[in-house]
């Protein structure tokens, strides 16, 4: 029984007898299955091997996968148990092994990759709400880097997802990703091998903070170092309906006011048809694939 420090809250949780403040405790996954609606080098034709944990460090309101990353949804399993999935995963043919929310689990994660390194990629998967030691960990095991970069206003961050320290954090963690990463790399058929995806979730009424998202990555980073995830996905969903102003859609005209900044910048990437705001996309949390 260890104290646990992964992750930026670092509560101290007496881990796997006391749940963090994240709501882990022992190893748990939720879902283990191709998932073929991540960007386009991620998903390929086979699908990405999505591996859902549970828990999470944040608290984010509008949460697509608030069953597994609040809800506690999910199976206790060992780090030889996961080996397996990976393994599985790989024989059905996914491009990658694809970790979703897996700060609380690094630890556990390492040791699977020990006992089964896959033959293709590993994604980490991430809120970018990140403690640099803890990614430094993982140098060596993971090859792509696909973190949000959700807020740079503190007040927002702490708002929506109950963390002001959120903006300096991701920063930090950014950096880090970009040291271990590198620009990115493919393989010949144009699926990712190794590299970094920063993905941005545009907010309803918050335009304007999408935009300073943006500049503040054009500013500090060298952006030819990475690809741009600009998403319009955003669907009103759980907590989001006691904040008004998030309680819908975003429209087209916000999202492109956003995607024309992220051009003007040079930013390359990728970029969401906003006919994407739909709740088909999140997964059933049913313990597929567990």
């Amino acid at each position: 029984m260890l104290k646990c420090y992964l992750c930026p809250k670092k509560c101290g949780a007496d881990r796997p007898v006391r749940r963090g403040l994240c709501g882990a405790g022992a190893l748990s996954v939720a879902r283990a299955a191709a998932h073929y609606y991540e960007e386009p080098p991620i998903s390929g034709k086979n699908g990405s091997g999505a591996v859902f944990f549970s828990g999470c460090p944040l608290r984010c309101v509008f949460c697509q996968n608030d069953p597994v990353s609040h809800g506690g949804v999910g199976k206790s399993i060992t780090a030889a148990e996961l080996a397996d999935i990976f393994k599985r995963l790989c024989d059905a043919g996914c491009h990658n092994i694809n970790l979703v929310s897996p700060t609380p689990y690094v630890p556990e994660i390492i040791k699977a990759l020990e006992l089964a390194r896959p033959q293709v990629p590993v994604v980490y998967n991430t809120s970018g709400y990140e403690r640099v030691e803890t990614l430094r960990m993982l140098d060596g095991y993971v090859d792509i880097y696909l973190p949000d970069f959700k807020y740079v206003t503190p007040a927002l961050s702490e708002k929506y997802s109950g963390a002001a320290d959120y903006p300096a954090v991701a920063a930090a963690a950014l950096h880090e990703m970009l040291r271990q990463r590198g620009k990115c790399e493919y393989s010949d058929d144009g699926m990712m091998e190794r590299g970094v995806i920063v993905r941005h979730l545009v907010l309803p009424s918050h335009k304007d903070e999408s935009v300073a998202v943006l500049r503040f990555l054009s500013e500090n980073y060298d952006t030819s170092s990475f690809l741009l995830s600009l998403m319009a996905q955003y669907v009103p969903m759980y907590g989001a309906k006691d904040y008004p102003e998030i309680d819908r859609r975003l429209t087209k005209l916000e999202y492109r006011r956003v995607s024309e900044e992220a051009l003007r910048l040079g930013f390359e990437g990728f970029f969401q048809d906003p006919s994407s705001q739909s709740a088909d996309y999140t997964p059933d949390f049913d313990l597929t694939g567990i």
